[in-house]
Formats: C-alpha cells, sequence, structure tokens
C-alpha cells in the first residue's frame, strides 16, 4: 500500500501507527494511515485484515492510584 520511501511500518509491525496520514476526519474521531490502519482517537485500531486492536491510551492523572 505505501509508495513512501522508506517505506511505512506495515499494518502487522508494532510501531504501525508511525505510518503517514492518508485521511483525517477529527469530527467522526478516525484517521486512515497509508498502511491501511485505521486509528480512532480512543486509540482503538482496526487493521486490514479485520483484526481489532483495543484503545490503549495510558491512565490519566486522575486516575492513577497510589498505595496507603
Amino acid at each position: 500500500m505505501c509508495q513512501h520511501q522508506p517505506a511505512c511500518p506495515t499494518a502487522e509491525s508494532a510501531d504501525r501507527e508511525a505510518a503517514l496520514l492518508i485521511a483525517h476526519h477529527p469530527e467522526q474521531g478516525w484517521s486512515l494511515l497509508c498502511n491501511g490502519v485505521l486509528l480512532f482517537e480512543d486509540t482503538g485500531e482496526l487493521l486490514p485484515s479485520g483484526e481489532i486492536i483495543a484503545p490503549h491510551r495510558p491512565l490519566g492523572t486522575n486516575q492513577v492510584m497510589t498505595a496507603a
């Protein structure tokens, strides 16, 4: 899919989110990367194979628990 030189990471690689944007629709909450990955604003992903990657955003500071 990717025509960039050097080529962007594939949809199967661990760094797939580093691929360049082809389409960005913040009003709808998604972006299409040149490797075919749909990246959602909640950090979830849909791979070209149909595999779903669950959201993986880090916890905010208001959600961090401390030991007593």
